[in-house]
């Protein structure tokens, strides 16, 4: 398997990828979060489309990896960009890492490690400073990981899937 910058090409794969993994992490399969049926699909058509994802890729701002296997099949991602995090202390410029998501049969196996520092490098370059990220308030897998990765809450905020509102973590490094 190896990690790579996503082109627009990877855009339907992606998609199916983006919707699979929110699906196995925060539906039955995972923290069992009962979504209404609308708001899940309106969550998935604002932002798992083909559409939406080509214009993510081909936003200069934004930075994509992949998770490919030797099949060409996806396994997961990685994305960054501009911070867009309702927090006081958010600078002009700052990056946040928007999402990283991998399927679960490959999750413990150090792949999700590898793309977070993927991300953390080119960031490094491309936008020095703090790194920003959000994380369910219920994904304690996740905060483990950002905490052991050197993160530091700094606040909360509300993120919407479709009309029902979930607590973010925001987390600064």
């Amino acid at each position: 398997m190896r990690i790579r910058i996503a082109t627009v090409a990877d855009a339907l794969p992606l998609a199916k990828l983006k919707r699979d993994t929110f699906r196995e992490t925060f539906l039955s399969e995972g923290y069992g979060i009962n979504y209404p049926p609308s708001d899940l699909i309106r969550h998935e058509e604002e932002n798992y489309s083909v559409t939406t994802i080509t214009d993510q890729l081909t936003n200069r701002e934004n930075r994509t990896w992949v998770v490919e296997c030797e099949d060409g099949g996806l396994i997961g991602y990685a994305q960054v960009g501009p911070c867009k995090l309702p927090h006081s202390d958010v600078p002009e410029g700052a990056a946040e890492i928007y999402q990283i998501y991998i399927r679960r049969g490959a999750q413990g196996t150090g792949v999700g490690r590898k793309l977070f520092n993927s991300a953390l490098s080119y960031l490094a370059v491309e936008r020095p400073g703090a790194v920003w990220l959000s994380v369910w308030s219920g994904n304690t897998k996740a905060i483990a990981f950002y905490e052991k990765a050197g993160f530091s809450l700094v606040g909360t905020c509300d993120f919407k899937v479709g009309e029902s509102t979930d607590l973010h973590l925001i987390y600064r490094c």
